[in-house]
């Protein structure tokens, strides 16, 4: 077969691929032979030019997903919304993509290696906390969120929910991690950023059925 001249329509066939397997047999059930068949006639050495694993596909994937579908591109037309309530909606946003919702429930066994978690912690530091942190500013100048310590309250809140929240990270039971959701909001309340209302926490404890968390 000729050599692909266009690397980057080879990528968009390797990732097209591989989120249809991630999402109808399941991330775990999927190997990289799979990905390979479903690739529209590219080889496995077109595969592995681009990637090393199917765990760097299901981070590419993410990536793309969140730059294609930026939740914080979608509130930034909202101009009736104070910062507080476009923080929500992003989390609203989030929790109802169901192809962002199906990559990050993927994502959550693979939290447990110390290469992909350091990623994640580098990517909230890099790109999620920045823009949370404009949004919370936001809600400093429109009075719906009070602190001193936007920069501290952006990347705590982040890790709240990105990490502790996250039983691979830190191992819990449902009824342990419902009160580490409680005890959170709790937290995120008295210091100026109360996200967690009656929605995001059904939507959290919906997220724990699909997770199977016991």
């Amino acid at each position: 077969m000729p050599r692909n001249k266009y690397p980057e329509e080879t990528v968009q066939k390797i990732l097209d691929a591989s989120l249809e397997l991630f999402m109808t047999k399941g991330y775990e059930q999927t190997t990289v032979l799979d990905i390979v068949n479903n690739m529209g006639g590219l080889t496995r050495g077109a595969f592995y030019h681009h990637f090393k694993s199917k765990e760097e596909v299901l981070d590419a994937l993410g990536t793309r997903m969140y730059f294609d579908n930026n939740p914080f591109d979608e509130v930034k037309k909202e101009t009736g919304l104070t910062g507080l309530q476009k923080i929500k909606e992003i989390m609203r946003l989030q929790f109802e993509n169901q192809e962002w919702e199906k990559i990050n429930i993927a994502s959550i066994p693979l939290l447990e290696n110390p290469r992909f978690l350091a990623k994640q912690v580098k990517d909230i530091q890099d790109f999620t906390a920045p823009l949370v942190r404009e949004l919370i500013e936001e809600g400093v100048s429109d009075g719906s969120i009070q602190t001193s310590y936007p920069k501290q309250l952006s990347e705590l809140g982040l890790i709240i929910t990105n990490l502790w929240l996250i039983p691979s990270v830190f191992p819990c039971t449902r009824k342990e991690l419902m009160d580490k959701l409680l005890f959170s909001k709790e937290v995120l309340d008295a210091i100026g950023l109360p996200i967690f209302d009656e929605e995001i926490v059904n939507s959290l404890r919906d997220l724990m059925d699909k997770i199977g968390l016991e």
